[in-house]
């Protein structure tokens, strides 16, 4: 098997540049990167002349479903669906069947990733209600962090005992990564439609019910608690305008106590489309106004806004086509979220610069992510290969996702990736899988 690659002619994208050059590939890890770079005896070299080279993406949340949901998807086949979109770590929540609420279930789904994942990975704790004890035995250094509900999703596993917040706040120093909305905002609300509506709400009012209030009522609340104990926060999937006004980018990241991510959906659909997509975009948080996706840009691209994720969260369509109080929340996007963020670049809305530091970057920074997200000599080989000008349709027969459907399917993309190297192992090559090796467990520099 080749353990060396010569990567040649590429646009390589990396902290705030893009520049041609080669990158040679010696094992795990970038040996050197330079200009008419010599390949040494057995190396395979690719020409990548007309394409980028970029970091493969850190996809901050996940939900591969496994154990216990694996009707919808596992970890082989979503990591498999995330290579094959360019994202080469991944972090998992907690939320699964059992739910990895103590270290041995934690530990469980790391064995299977062991086995399974074509992809990096780690996965976070949850913490509940009554699991403070377990919550402090987190390794730091071979965990990626806490994971908290503070509305109630996908799984149930609500944190809404204030004091237990507060002691999980003040007890903990590892990152502390919350799904904010108010749980009694959006109750009320629900009430109020189904008395209208009964069971089959119109889907147009998911934003109502799921509303801006909910959200900034718990995020707001949240980052004052961060404030209070000093805790390291870091705010899921933005969904609002409103919200990124509680987030500073008057500091670097890496000052920054308080974080704020937001996912590929919120940038890219709006409540204009449910009428077209129907449940298929429901998500939790939901789907906003066009006046909120245009805050979420403008916070991304001024840094109040520091991480893009995919908050992948598959579905059966039999399950999403219920009614709207029984069709679950989320959606799959691992496989389309860098491509759609190219999308992104060639319509002039961000550079590819910002992409790059948004997707590889500043999750690698922010998580403390040992010798990922960059294209640097002695790194590990986590490399994507985008070809900017080969069009292609999302549809039925080229969606991995084991649910078999995706949000995208009708787009026409302008670009496409080609090669993904996870540890230096070419692992998809235009439409090509090599399924023999498998992805590393993520460690931390803390």
């Amino acid at each position: 098997m080749t353990t060396s690659f010569l990567i040649k002619n590429a646009n390589i994208v990396n902290e705030n540049q893009t520049f041609k050059g080669d990158v040679l590939i010696e094992g795990e890890l970038i040996k050197k990167i330079g200009t008419n770079l010599v390949a040494p005896e057995n190396a395979e070299i690719i020409d990548a002349n007309g394409s980028y080279l970029i970091p493969g993406m850190i996809d901050d949340q996940v939900h591969f479903r496994e154990p216990g949901l694996t009707h919808k998807a596992n970890i082989a086949t979503e990591s498999k669906a995330a290579i094959a979109g360019g994202i080469t770590s991944f972090i998992e929540m907690p939320n699964t069947v059992p739910q990895a609420t103590t270290q041995k279930l934690l530990e469980d789904k790391f064995e299977i990733a062991s086995n399974t994942s074509y992809a990096n990975y780690s996965f976070m704790f949850g913490g509940t209600n009554d699991n403070l004890e377990e919550l402090l035995k987190t390794d730091k250094k071979n965990v990626a962090g806490i994971k908290l509900f503070l509305g109630s999703s996908t799984g149930n596993m609500l944190v809404d005992n204030q004091e237990v917040l507060e002691k999980i706040f003040s007890s903990t120093k590892m990152l502390i990564s919350v799904h904010c909305e108010d749980e009694q905002t959006i109750r009320e609300n629900t009430a109020k439609f189904k008395e209208e509506y009964g069971e089959d709400i119109p889907i147009k009012y998911h934003p109502v019910i799921r509303s801006e209030e909910a959200c900034y009522l718990s995020s707001s609340k949240a980052i004052e608690l961060a404030k209070k104990t000093g805790a390291r926060l870091h705010v899921f999937h933005l969904s609002t305008e409103k919200e990124t006004h509680l987030f500073r980018n008057d500091i670097p990241l890496e000052e920054k106590q308080i974080t704020a991510e937001v996912c590929i959906h919120h940038l890219w659909f709006t409540d204009a489309d449910y009428d077209k997509k129907g449940t298929h975009i429901k998500w939790n948080p939901a789907v906003k106004s066009q006046k909120d996706k245009d805050g979420l840009w403008k916070a991304l691209l001024d840094d109040r806004i520091d991480v893009i994720a995919t908050d992948h969260a598959p579905h059966t369509l039999e399950e999403k086509s219920n009614v709207y109080t029984k069709a679950p929340s989320g959606g799959p996007l691992v496989q389309h979220a860098v491509i759609a963020l190219f999308e992104k670049v060639k319509e002039g809305v961000i550079s590819v610069e910002k992409v790059v530091e948004k997707m590889s970057h500043n999750p690698a920074k922010l998580f403390q992510v040992e010798n990922r997200g960059f294209v640097k000599e002695g790194f590990y080989a986590d490399l994507v290969l985008v070809n900017p000008n080969d069009a292609w349709t999302v549809a039925k027969d080229n969606v991995l996702y084991k649910c078999g459907w995706s949000p995208f399917e009708g787009t026409t993309f302008s670009s496409k990736i080609t090669h993904t190297f996870v540890n230096g192992n070419l692992m998809y090559n235009n439409g090509a899988f090599n399924e023999e090796i498998k992805g590393k467990r993520l460690t931390f520099n803390r």
